[in-house]
């Protein structure tokens, strides 16, 4: 069995991946800044450090046959440390997998890369458009893999947004609206197909990257649900889950977005730009490339990956309910939208 290193191995994404590997026997080692308070503590290793100090980054490196490297600054942060986590701790990192003989190096990214388009399905070569420090930072990690292409095997992976055990952030917002049986206001008219993504499938394409021959993976793949329906189509599945029969409201676009960027530039609005400019379009990716290429086979829709999520957020709400903060591990904080939660 392959020891694997985990970047990020104690947020959201790393914590299911460690489970994932760990069911198939592998070796798991964790490189996080923040500690790993999981009850899989015991069965890793973890090195608590950040990516952007190289002597942490070679500890965490020893003896590791396959790096995932999941680690960024997500767009709640400081934009300083938005780019030097995710170019600059990128960098640290590829290096160090080169230095030390691992065999693969996956990369996520996110479909941030992508802006904000003018059409849809996206496509792994259409052109590349970040919006704000975090989709900036995510092209140039990028590019910081893709150098090492011809001397390691690189995957880079542009998952949608993805939800699932251990995922909160902005996704609180509704979990907990939902269960106040509350109405939920969508932006536009909601008609808009916004494809998700379960993280259990992420995990999926993850190993696929890390098990299948290296001519065939050393390459960039879209990765997403294959069965959603429209923004407040999905979202609404999980207000009938929830039993207490409120509905999705839309509200206009346009004055809902000025009034956000008006919120966010004064500091009480819990959505950053890329969230609220994009709520109102379409927002899906073609996985063609990874399903032929990968055999990737979601097992997820929009709609089965978000009650999932909701259900597991009412079964652990008594961990978290009190807490916030700017990772995907905790709930965000709701700010000025607690005024319009009364309302609806």
């Amino acid at each position: 069995m392959a020891r694997y290193l985990i970047t990020g191995g104690a947020g959201f994404l790393g914590i299911n991946m460690a489970r994932y590997l760990l069911e198939r026997g592998h070796e798991v080692v964790s490189l996080d800044i923040a500690p790993f308070d999981y009850p899989e503590r015991g069965k890793i290793i973890e090195i608590k450090g950040d990516i952007r100090d190289k002597a942490a980054v070679d500890k965490a490196m020893q003896g590791v046959n396959i790096v995932i490297h999941t680690a960024a600054a997500l767009p709640l942060y400081k934009a300083e440390d938005i780019y030097t986590t995710d170019i600059d701790g990128s960098r640290n990192v590829i290096e160090a997998a080169h230095q030390h003989g691992a065999e693969r190096f996956i990369h996520i990214s996110s479909t941030a890369v992508y802006g904000i388009p003018d059409h849809h399905p996206l496509f792994e070569t259409d052109k590349l458009d970040g919006v704000g420090p975090y989709g900036k930072a995510k092209i140039a990690a990028e590019e910081e893999c893709f150098k090492y292409r011809d001397r390691l095997c690189v995957p880079v992976i542009r998952p949608k947004s993805f939800v699932g055990p251990e995922r909160l952030g902005v996704f609180a917002l509704l979990y907990d609206w939902a269960k106040d049986g509350k109405n939920f206001p969508v932006l536009g008219n909601g008609k808009n197909r916004y494809q998700l993504l379960d993280v259990e499938d992420l995990c999926d394409a993850i190993y696929l990257c890390a098990t299948l021959d290296t001519d065939k993976v050393n390459d960039t793949f879209n990765i997403g649900a294959k069965e959603f329906t429209t923004f407040a189509e999905d979202y609404q599945a999980v207000l009938d889950y929830a039993g207490f029969g409120k509905r999705i409201i839309p509200l206009p676009a346009e004055p809902a977005i000025w009034t956000l960027r008006l919120l966010e530039s004064m500091g009480i609005s819990p959505l950053y730009k890329w969230v609220y400019e994009t709520a109102s379009k379409d927002s899906f990716v073609s996985i063609e490339k990874a399903e032929r290429i990968l055999g990737y086979k979601p097992k997820y829709s929009n709609k089965q990956a978000m009650i999932r999520n909701y259900q597991w957020y009412l079964d652990n709400l008594h961990v978290f309910e009190n807490q916030t903060g700017v990772s995907h591990r905790v709930p965000w904080s709701q700010g000025v939208l607690k005024l319009a939660k009364m309302v609806f």
